[in-house]
């Protein structure tokens, strides 16, 4: 399987799903073929792993912190048809549409390899969101009818490009449902793992007070973050004030938050043991997105300990058992409502961590990527994936060639 991926470093769902699916194939010795974006071109091999890092140009847009476009990454294609060719792919896999994507469809289509293709990101909500802000200054109705146009517009022609695609994946069932009827191709189901060894609640060092209110992620338009702003005001007005905030991650609303959050940590993006430890002191997450396809950080502070409060829009509300690991959020208010139970209710909390940390106990990357090979063979053996034609050309060393 030859697998491109548009994020792989970066600190995001896209690119950690990327890494625990490399890191899958590689500890199952399967014949894995990755292509990403990286700080400069590499190869690398170790025994039926394969990885090919590509330099960006000139020409790269950087839309946020962790997202960028590179408007001239086809440079790579007839270097990186010689490669796939060489390697004879049964499929190529695709996480989305965007440089490395589409570049992956592109040597599909040459090459006579069936393309398969995972939904990760809501690309035509966060293109609405971010055209949302760049029209405040709109009359309303106009704003409006504007931000939906643009927002069905992108979403059509993002079901065009998976249309491409044999068979799909998506993380949660609204997206299942929705591509099964707009393309009428087979959708699976694709979740998301947890290291509950790295994420546990072991890792706490406060003590309680001042009750903390986490979240981790990109600090974008898209994201919702300034609900912050809002739920703490709300807080304040109940007279609860023994509380704080720590918003970890980096984006263009960092600034906005510091400056309008009267009491609030903002590190920055952690790793590792840093990252771990800030979610076992978290007493509670919100994330207020109304966005994101899954939410692999709302499994991470399950992980960790904590109930979480999530929109009801969205991938990560599936992730939550109302009343038992969190609440699911109706409207801006709900937010907080539930911290106030919480804080008010001890017994709740408790319980509600002992319930978060038992349903992310339930959850490995293994189980998702053995289901995922599962769709593979059944897409094969079924006829659903035909094939490849396997048009192969004579490979040449890497090193010696420019990209």
């Amino acid at each position: 399987m030859a697998f491109f991926t548009d994020s792989f470093h970066e600190a995001n769902g896209v690119a950690r799903t990327s890494r625990e699916f490399a890191a899958y194939a590689r500890s199952s010795f399967f014949p894995f073929l990755a292509v990403h974006p990286g700080t400069r071109t590499a190869h690398l091999r170790r025994g039926t792993y394969e990885a090919f890092e590509l330099a960006p140009s000139a020409a790269t847009l950087q839309l946020e912190h962790d997202l960028t476009f590179d408007l001239l990454f086809m440079r790579h294609f007839r270097a990186l048809r010689r490669t796939v060719a060489a390697f004879e792919p049964d499929l190529i896999h695709i996480t989305g549409p965007g440089h490395c994507g589409i570049l992956g469809a592109m040597l599909a289509y040459s090459l006579g390899v069936p393309l398969v293709a995972s939904w990760h990101t809501n690309v035509h909500e966060y293109a609405s969101r971010r055209l949302a802000r760049m029209l405040q200054g709109w009359p309303q109705s106009l704003r409006h009818a504007g931000v939906s146009f643009s927002e069905q517009r992108a979403l059509d022609l993002t079901v065009r490009f998976y249309q491409l695609a044999r068979i799909l994946f998506a993380p949660n069932p609204e997206l299942m449902a929705m591509l099964k009827q707009r393309t009428s191709q087979p959708v699976h189901l694709m979740a998301r793992g947890i290291d509950c060894r790295l994420f546990h609640p072991q890792r706490r060092t406060a003590t309680g007070h001042p009750f903390t209110i986490g979240y981790v992620g990109r600090l974008s338009t898209e994201k919702n973050v300034r609900l912050f702003a809002a739920l703490e005001a709300q807080l304040r007005q109940s007279g609860i004030t023994d509380h704080r905030f720590l918003i970890v991650g980096e984006g263009s609303e960092r600034e906005w938050l510091r400056q309008n959050l009267t009491n609030a940590e903002l590190p920055g993006v952690l790793h590792g043991d840093a990252l771990a430890t800030a979610y076992a002191n978290m007493d509670a997450f919100v994330f207020p997105s109304e966005t994101d396809t899954y939410g692999n950080v709302v499994q991470e502070a399950l992980a960790s300990g904590v109930p979480c409060i999530v929109s009801a829009h969205g991938g990560p509300q599936f992730l939550i058992e109302a009343g038992e690991t969190g609440f699911v959020a109706q409207d801006p208010s709900a937010y907080a409502t539930a911290i106030t139970r919480l804080i008010q209710d001890p017994a709740l909390l408790a319980r509600m961590r002992i319930h978060a940390r038992a349903a992310a106990l339930e959850r490995n990357w293994n189980a998702v990527f053995d289901d995922v090979y599962a769709a593979y063979r059944m897409g094969l053996k079924e006829g659903t994936i035909p094939r490849s034609r396997r048009a192969s050309r004579p490979s040449t060393n890497w090193a010696r060639r420019a990209v």
